[in-house]
């Protein structure tokens, strides 16, 4: 397993560091440590501290590699980031999130995420909790067809749920390529365009790890425990979560002007919290050539007033 883990690309990581900007003296939390590879790169650019966060406990060995190599200066704790403000005590200079499933995660072929080899239909990033195979076999089918359009953004969620509760009559949906199949009976292969079980496969992990909910609950937290002029960086990889940090940080800015039809048309407000919000940013041209996994990756910083 630490084999897969040499093998993973943060992603972004100049345009990480450069917006994160590290001090000597201060404190920075990687709210996803994954591989650690924002955390190290963070350690060996200042003086510093690192605070590391993550669900997954198969990160471990990957922990105590770094605490052997930096001692003091890092440190670990495991759970969602959701839960910040009960996972850091005091507040710090910087946040780093990089929200979604990890490059180690999708190579772990037995964890599920995928659909290219036979796997367990499992998606849990914390090993526990409700399953990927849970929700596909359990849920109601307009349930299914209404998370898969929600989640995925899938247009033929309705076809794909009817054909998911027709086949479980038969037998219980137990691996990544059973239920891949079941896709593609619904959506067929198109040359150059993504795998068919993609969007599908999006939204039931994301419904098994509560993803966006925990995306809102940690930004809201991270703010609150940034000290003023701290920094937050997040890197997204779908329209879901980039729509999320795009409105919450608009909102924070003050410039909450008409979220929605159905809402008053507001104006900036007094209560800012956050400035120096910036556009999204893209991957440079050579990381895309080197780690194609990064070619929908989108960046945005803000700083505390």
């Amino acid at each position: 397993m630490q084999a897969a883990y040499r093998k993973h690309f943060p992603v972004m990581l100049p345009q990480v560091l450069e917006k994160l900007a590290p001090h000597s003296g201060e404190v920075y939390v990687d709210a996803t440590f994954g591989n650690g590879g924002y955390t190290e790169a963070v350690l060996q650019a200042a003086d510093c501290k690192v605070i590391a966060i993550d669900r997954d406990p198969t990160v471990l060995p990957r922990v105590k590699e770094l605490q052997q190599t930096y001692g003091q200066r890092f440190e670990f704790r495991q759970g969602c980031f959701g839960n910040l403000e009960e996972l850091i005590g005091d507040s710090v200079n910087g946040f780093m999130f990089d929200i979604g499933v990890s490059s180690m995660q999708l190579d772990q072929a037995e964890r599920g995420f995928s659909f290219s080899k036979p796997a367990p239909l499992d998606m849990r990033m914390s090993c526990s909790g409700t399953s990927a195979a849970d929700i596909v076999n359990q849920m109601p089918e307009k349930e299914l067809a209404d998370l898969i359009y929600k989640y995925g953004e899938e247009r033929k969620s309705r076809q794909i749920a009817a054909k998911i509760a027709a086949y479980r009559t038969q037998k219980p949906i137990k691996t990544t390529t059973e239920l891949a199949d079941i896709i593609y009976s619904v959506l067929h292969h198109t040359p150059n365009a993504i795998d068919p079980a993609t969007r599908t496969f999006q939204a039931i992990r994301i419904a098994v790890n509560h993803e966006l909910e925990e995306l809102e609950n940690g930004l809201d937290a991270a703010v609150r425990l940034l000290q003023p002029m701290g920094r937050i960086v997040v890197v997204s990889f779908h329209s879901l979560e980039d729509r999320i940090i795009k409105t919450f940080f608009r909102d924070k800015s003050g410039n909450n002007a008409h979220v929605s039809r159905y809402m008053p048309q507001n104006t900036v407000t007094a209560d800012a919290v956050l400035t120096n919000v910036s556009k999204a940013i893209l991957p440079s041209a050579e990381e895309l050539a080197l780690n194609p996994r990064s070619r929908s990756a989108k960046l945005r910083f803000a700083q505390k007033i």
